[in-house]
């Protein structure tokens, strides 16, 4: 059992991402297929339901904007710290993390992570690399206590350091 709770894209913001996404273009489904056609995305974490994508799912690759959203709800001005980019979804409705869903996503031990700590007014306020031990979540937790022992840390986002991409957002515990 996991400290801390990865969170998935929001609902409302998957709402409007399954119609426009975040660069303002229209949302194009297509079926995740073992080819890769005509985009590799079998096995990719899909951001609605933190899982991996699956053959003959309906998925789509949309620009997202996970500052962006939170500050919408949360009345912060992130400024230039709003940066979006790309990210796997269900292209119709799936609903949240199902509960036999265990530990963090993508958690495979030697993956590098990188966690970025924003304050209550969007401004990255540090962050770091993880390397993923083997203990993956015993690592986690200790890098996400690290991170939220600084009061001014309101939210992590954890991404993936290859890419780049937002993979999941963790808030404070309790």
């Amino acid at each position: 059992m996991t400290t801390y709770t990865p969170l998935p894209v929001p609902a409302a913001a998957l709402k409007e991402l399954r119609v426009t996404d975040d660069a303002g273009r229209p949302v194009e489904p297509f079926p995740a297929r073992e080819d890769g056609v005509p985009v590799d995305c079998v096995g990719s974490l899909l951001r609605c339901c933190l899982r991996p994508a699956r053959a003959g799912e309906r998925v789509a690759l949309v620009s997202y904007a996970p500052l962006r959203h939170w500050a919408a709800r949360t009345g912060a001005a992130p400024g230039a710290y709003d940066e979006q980019g790309p990210v796997f979804i269900h292209a119709d409705e799936c609903g949240e993390p199902d509960g036999g869903t265990t530990g963090y996503p993508l958690a495979r031990p030697g993956a590098l992570r990188t966690l970025r700590r924003y304050n209550a007014r969007g401004q990255i306020v540090g962050g770091r690399l993880l390397e993923i031990p083997q203990d993956a979540e015993a690592g986690f937790d200790a890098a996400f206590a690290e991170a939220f022992a600084d009061p001014e840390v309101a939210l992590v986002h954890v991404r993936a350091v290859e890419y780049g991409c937002f993979l999941f957002e963790v808030r404070p515990a309790g």
